[in-house]
């Protein structure tokens, strides 16, 4: 599978590019701030026709360029139902300083998504050739979801949003945020999870379940 990793210009987003194989279809997670032509870049180069573009959930940061990167490639932005009020203003909730901060950054004005598809908890898509399971979590917001991706003959891939990074797990205090529930999100949807997984966070490098399993504070304060 080839995996490819665009960089926000905002809070470091981590923008990923999936597709089964160089020339085919493709899905893209989370296009944040100023991605567009970075992101053009890498489809160019791997001759990649995207097919959706996925959102695990409704923060700006990860949603700021779904519009125009929809818009480009005439494909639906997917987001958890809880979630999708977000796509009206992802800035709602985040203070005038966060907005006045954007607009001075160059980095345009937002505009709704205009077809949107939304999905609940355990969801099966079938899109750009990848197996794609949806797994709601909320805590980081109402509609935060891993997206699971099935590969054969290789340890399963979890696009885990601001739900799970390497050492550390969402803030809650966020608009959305909810300590309880997160705590419950990872007790009932990431322990499961098998150590072999390998997991592409929303911000930082990418770990393994195993490797969380062991060493992440959170995680291993849940194990007891």
């Amino acid at each position: 599978m080839l995996v490819e990793t665009v960089e926000a210009a905002v809070a470091g987003t981590n923008c990923y590019v999936l597709a089964p194989a160089a020339g085919e279809e493709c899905v893209v997670v989370d296009p944040g701030v100023d991605v567009v032509d970075r992101l053009a870049e890498v489809l160019r180069r791997h001759r990649l026709r995207p097919a959706a573009v996925l959102l695990t959930h409704g923060h700006f940061d990860h949603t700021w360029s779904v519009t125009p990167v929809c818009g480009a490639h005439g494909v639906a932005a997917t987001i958890h139902a809880d979630d999708a009020h977000r796509l009206r203003d992802p800035l709602e909730g985040m203070g005038p300083q966060l907005r006045a901060a954007l607009q001075a950054s160059g980095a345009g004005a937002w505009r709704e998504p205009d077809d949107v598809v939304t999905v609940g908890d355990g969801a099966r898509l079938d899109v750009a050739g990848l197996d794609v399971t949806v797994s709601h979590a909320p805590g980081h917001t109402e509609g935060s979801v891993l997206f699971g991706v099935a590969r054969p003959g290789e340890p399963d891939l979890l696009l885990a949003g601001d739900v799970l990074f390497a050492g550390s797990v969402g803030r809650t205090d966020l608009p959305g945020g909810d300590g309880e529930a997160m705590l419950r999100s990872l007790a009932t949807r990431v322990l499961p999870l098998d150590d072999a997984t390998d997991v592409l966070p929303g911000h930082g490098p990418a770990t393994t379940i195993g490797r969380e399993r062991a060493a992440n504070p959170w995680l291993r304060q849940l194990r007891g």
